[in-house]
């Protein structure tokens, strides 16, 4: 009885600080947003952005929704295309008054699992699965329609676990002949593409696309242009010769390539591209959905970042891009009354094994 009680006082003596409750008092910061990695994955191509505050349900507090665009924007671009964030990963349900907080605050792409209909919003939602060890699904990314986008989970971490990524899965991915782009880009090229002209004179075809875009990013748009002549030359607005597209290219850049009769072309908003023909040309031709004409577009989305480094780690030689949702990590703060729980076990430890030192002694 004696060896019990002893041992329940020394168990009080060793928990005791740990029952201390913590409150999130304020907000931490990701420095790998504008340290190392975050530049290095804008420059590659990938797209920041807005997940919200960590542990926050955005239809409880609508004012996270704007809150997540400033900390973003404080901290880096949303991609090389566009200062601003454009995309927003919201829950699979959210209300009237939510979606109008987006509308205001400049978002115009959600996803990725929403259940609500939604139609003042372009809604992206997950169809290519997880790149989970053990949940990717392999001929779910292998049957994709043509001109789609596929969109696909990733969490590098859940509470205190480690989440795998599915090596097989990203190997698939890396070997198929597609588009790797984001929510944003892809969105964007769409709309760009819609608004390429052309116009015939002699033996050219001029191709212009309007500086002036509605969207703040600017998205380069692509072109199929049907041809029954042999291309002579391909030269911009200064004359320079306009750079040839291989058509093992994958991510979005400006250039042409030519394939049987056709002639395929991306151009930068607020260029004018002439292309000569050996014979008169018509303007045959037909806005481009996936670049460089590539079956179907691949964007991998990862939830609840609240740290880059974690999140991308596993992903610096790959050439996939990520649609990273950004989440403001929350600050544990201690709470005031641990500092007097630690000062009174500490006075009561020595008291404590004393009287069990004089008690033995008996």
């Amino acid at each position: 009885m004696e060896i019990r009680y002893k041992s329940l006082i020394l168990l009080v003596i060793f928990i005791t600080p740990l029952l201390g409750p913590t409150v999130s008092a304020d907000w931490d910061d990701d420095n790998w947003l504008w340290n190392l990695i975050g530049p290095e994955r804008l420059e590659h191509g990938d797209e920041f952005a807005c997940h919200g505050y960590e542990g926050i349900n955005i239809n409880d507090d609508n004012s996270v929704i704007e809150s997540c665009k400033k900390y973003l924007s404080g901290h880096t671009n949303s991609s090389r295309w566009g200062a601003n964030p454009i995309s927003f990963g919201v829950p699979e349900v959210i209300d009237n008054t939510t979606v109008s907080s987006l509308i205001e605050s400049g978002f115009v792409i959600i996803g990725d699992n929403l259940a609500t209909e939604i139609s003042d919003l372009f809604v992206v939602q997950r169809n290519g699965g997880s790149i989970e060890k053990n949940s990717a699904n392999i001929s779910l990314l292998d049957s994709a329609d043509r001109d789609s986008l596929v969109s696909i989970y990733w969490e590098a971490r859940i509470f205190d676990l480690k989440v795998r990524e599915d090596k097989d899965a990203i190997e698939f991915l890396e070997n198929q002949e597609v588009w790797y782009t984001t929510w944003g880009e892809w969105f964007n090229h769409k709309i760009s593409s819609s608004m390429i002209s052309c116009i015939a004179s002699n033996n050219s075809l001029i191709i212009n696309l309007d500086k002036n875009l509605e969207s703040e990013w600017r998205v380069p748009g692509s072109l199929r242009i049907q041809v029954s002549s042999s291309v002579l030359s391909v030269t911009d607005k200064n004359g320079d010769i306009f750079p040839l597209l291989d058509s093992s290219i994958k991510v979005l850049q400006n250039g042409w390539r030519s394939q049987d009769e056709a002639l395929f072309l991306t151009i930068s908003p607020g260029n004018t591209i002439t292309i000569e023909f050996a014979n008169p040309p018509s303007c045959s031709t037909s806005p481009l959905q996936t670049f460089n004409d590539l079956h179907h577009s691949v964007t991998i989305v990862g939830h609840h970042v609240t740290n880059l480094h974690e999140w991308a780690s596993d992903f610096y030689a790959s050439p996939l891009l990520f649609t990273w949702l950004i989440e403001r990590p929350s600050a544990l703060e201690m709470d005031w009354r641990l500092p007097i729980i630690a000062l009174s076990v500490l006075v009561a430890t020595p008291l404590s094994i004393k009287w069990l030192v004089n008690r033995d002694q008996k």
